[in-house]
């Protein structure tokens, strides 16, 4: 009788130094996977807290989104947070697409401390469009993505640069409307633009917009304040910054001066209470004769408390600007966020000569 090798690495499970193996975190590509399924679960009902849902259980908190292609003008980049990532996949759909998944292809991973790394320079967008008619587009570029090293593994950044597309039409249509020239001009159209329909072009180019007002529609909403307090304490806290030298910051300090600001504001006279204007009636009916006396005690008086309504005011009260100069400190404000310009939008009867049109076997 021949007896099988023993192997000296091998442990039985009934022995006493059975082992098992440690647990291991899930693969990037297969987070990619569940992804797309959890894409096509979407429903035509599906709302905001849907969206909200949909962002929360694949990114981070503090999570961004950027996409880097090359339009007829020139090279656009546009970056998003987490905030406005649930919308961002919500475009895609309102454009016309029905299905919406992610290829990769040869993805590379690396393992760092706190992240993973995923490299993937083959991937495909895939989007399925349903009007103005039945396409399938498929928008090739790379695809970077940083994971979280913990149990939940979301997405910490996103990077998407496309480098091309394709637009694929069914032969079966092109078979119908053979001998229709207007049809099939209107076939030979592009519907994207760079794989992206004009509902999602435009929301990244407001984005443009709202992602530099973050702050102050939070301030605004944490603090209660009104829209123009809001700009000027974002303009006082940077210009604190540009003063202040190194190591000393008091930017804590601005929301308490600028809540006492507007807690110290005068009231209407129709609001304050009447028992403070009599003593002054009940002063100038006794002391007739020495009206210019009352006068200059009544003058400095108020200079006393508008003195002392001063001091109440804190640095953001004595910071006073103008319209004009609020306006262009929030351009400033809007133009160091702002890393690419608002394009126009592309004509509905222009096509481009750089993408391929293909058709599709039936």
């Amino acid at each position: 009788m021949s007896s099988t090798p023993h192997d000296p690495f091998y442990s039985s499970p009934f022995g006493p130094f059975y082992r098992r193996h440690t647990p291991y975190v899930v693969q990037p590509d297969y987070r990619i996977y569940e992804l797309n399924k959890r894409l096509q679960t979407r429903t035509e009902d599906s709302d905001n807290l849907w969206w909200d849902a949909f962002a929360t259980e694949f990114f981070e908190d503090d999570a961004t989104l950027t996409l880097s292609f090359c339009l007829e003008d020139g090279p656009k980049r546009y970056t998003i947070g987490r905030t406005l990532i649930p919308r961002y996949f919500s475009t895609i759909f309102e454009g016309g697409v029905t299905d919406l998944y992610y290829v990769l292809k040869h993805s590379k991973e690396s393992y760092h401390n706190s992240s993973i790394t995923l490299d993937c320079d083959q991937c495909s967008m895939v989007t399925q469009h349903g009007k103005p008619l039945f396409t399938k587009v498929c928008t090739e570029g790379r695809l970077i993505l940083e994971f979280t090293f913990d149990d939940l593994m979301r997405i910490k950044m996103w990077h998407f640069t496309i480098r091309h597309y394709r637009e694929l039409i069914p032969r079966s249509i092109l078979a119908m409307h053979a001998q229709d020239p207007q049809v099939l001009e209107q076939l030979s159209k592009n519907i994207t633009r760079m794989g992206l329909t004009n509902f999602t072009l435009n929301y990244l180019r407001l984005c443009v917009i709202l992602e530099p007002m973050q702050e102050l529609m939070s301030r605004h909403k944490t603090y209660n304040i009104s829209p123009r307090d809001c700009l000027k304490t974002c303009l006082f806290q940077k210009w604190q910054r540009m003063v202040a030298p190194p190591g000393r910051t008091s930017q804590s300090a601005v929301i308490p001066f600028l809540l006492r600001h507007t807690a110290s504001t005068p009231q209407p006279r129709s609001a304050r209470p009447a028992h403070n204007a009599e003593p002054t009636r009940q002063q100038t009916n006794k002391r007739r004769k020495r009206k210019n006396s009352a006068s200059s005690t009544s003058n400095s008086s108020a200079g006393n408390v508008n003195s002392l309504n001063s001091k109440k005011k804190g640095p953001v009260a004595n910071f006073s600007l103008s319209s004009q100069q609020l306006q262009q400190g929030f351009i400033h404000v809007l133009q160091d966020n702002v890393s690419t310009v608002a394009q126009p939008e592309m004509p509905a009867s222009s096509s481009y000569s750089s993408t391929q049109r293909l058709h599709m076997t039936s």
